[in-house]
């Protein structure tokens, strides 16, 4: 079994090709199945976030995996011309079990230290294993994930001083506007990402916000939070002319805020700005706004680049967490190579059990009848016999499994043991 790792991130591909590779709560469950369908797939795991898009799989040792992810790929997203060589990277076994320990601990993240990532992973993780499409290798590899993650955050305080996508979008609200009392802000969807932002506004001292969402039970529960207002989700659009900032990150897969909307607006205002903040992926608003004179639009490549300083600043840190990872990526490679010894462990003690009965045998047409006692004696003895031949070299391939150049001296011993004939 091999393990692949396909994907894209914010910094491989931009948004606009992010967007439209993503794969919401709707389409994942069919898309793992379809996935799983590719020609020497065996288990299968995709992520799909703001930033990134990524396609996990374990394979057969000698199935093209990427030839198996492109075909996919195509499959589900008919209509998009796909560069796999220019904004995709490609990681297998111990790499692409560092990436995974990694993308857990949020070293790879836009926002290093961020904790949103690892609950995104878990929710995927939980996804793949209802649809029956994650086996106990990659569920293996997926909770070790999740333990290191863990120790990082444990041993390290990367996640202390991080800041998020969400900050760096009200941070940016304060350098237009200034003070943001008085503000009028509103907020498109009532996600995690908005509830982040809600808390960032209302310490930076934004008094007048409103909440609109698809499901207005959960907007009216994000409102009770921050003693905000709702607005119904299909009139949100006549309140624009009112609004200083929004902040949109609705799980729509299309524009709910047009150039048209943004124009018309913009012109009841008499020139005030306004300032829109677009953290979703699919983008909610139309990118042409960002040329309208006095209308500030930035997405969520823009906030990348706003909290760059923020990466460079926790670099010791970083480096500490690294390490980490180096450490228990060691420690599960080694774990895996011995589990792959395990089925010739196995055959290897079959036969020598196939051999100890044909002696046995053997030795039964020679002596003639034999009590009871004296059957159970020779089983005895012939079993302590074998087990002790044994022992040793199966010691002895565990430990070389463990190994990263075992592999040659586990199949001498192997021939050893079976008398220098073929497969085991």
């Amino acid at each position: 079994m091999k393990l692949h790792v396909t994907g894209l991130n914010h910094r491989t591909a931009p948004v606009e090709l992010r967007e439209r590779l993503a794969f919401d709560e709707k389409s994942l469950p069919a898309a793992l199945r379809e996935l799983r369908e590719q020609s020497g797939f065996h288990e299968t795991f995709i992520l799909s976030t703001c930033n990134r898009v990524e396609i996990v799989v374990a394979a057969d040792e000698h199935t093209d995996a990427d030839r198996g992810v492109a075909g996919f790929l195509e499959q589900s997203r008919p209509g998009h011309r796909l560069d796999l060589d220019r904004h995709f990277y490609h990681f297998e076994d111990r790499e692409a079990i560092r990436h995974l320990f990694r993308v857990a601990s949020s070293l790879d993240s836009m926002v290093v230290g961020e904790p949103q990532i690892l609950g995104q992973l878990k929710d995927a993780w939980s996804v793949a294993k209802e649809e029956g499409v994650l086996g106990q290798y990659l569920d293996t590899i997926m909770t070790r994930a999740f333990s290191v993650a863990k120790r990082v955050r444990t041993e390290t305080t990367i996640g202390e001083s991080a800041v998020s996508v969400s900050f760096a979008a009200v941070e940016l609200a304060r350098e237009i506007f200034g003070s943001l009392k008085g503000c009028r802000v509103m907020l498109i969807g009532a996600g995690k990402m908005s509830e982040l932002a809600a808390r960032h506004l209302h310490r930076s001292g934004a008094d007048k916000i409103c909440v609109t969402n698809r499901t207005r039970a959960r907007a009216e529960e994000m409102a009770a939070l921050f003693h905000a207002s709702i607005v119904d989700y299909e009139q949100f659009h006549r309140t624009l002319p009112d609004t200083d900032i929004v902040i949109a990150s609705s799980g729509a897969p299309h524009y709910i805020i047009t150039e048209a909307l943004v124009r018309e607006a913009r012109t009841k205002r008499k020139g005030r700005p306004i300032f829109l903040i677009d953290i979703a992926v699919p983008r909610n608003i139309e990118p042409s706004v960002n040329a309208l004179e006095n209308v500030f639009l930035y997405d969520i490549d823009d906030l990348g680049r706003v909290v760059e300083q923020n990466r460079k600043g926790r670099q010791a840190e970083a480096e500490a967490a690294e390490a980490i990872v180096a450490e228990e990526v060691d420690k599960l490679v080694a774990r895996l190579r011995v589990r792959e010894a395990a089925p010739m462990i196995v055959a290897i003690q079959e036969h020598l059990e196939k051999m100890r009965q044909a002696e046995v045998q053997r030795l039964r047409s020679k002596l003639g009848a034999l009590t009871v006692q004296q059957e159970e004696a020779i089983e005895a003895l012939t079993k302590s016999m074998m087990a002790k031949v044994a022992h040793g070299p199966i010691r002895e391939i565990r430990r070389l499994a463990a190994a990263e150049d075992g592999w040659p001296e586990i199949e001498a011993i192997r021939r050893a043991l079976r008398g220098g004939e073929g497969d085991a």
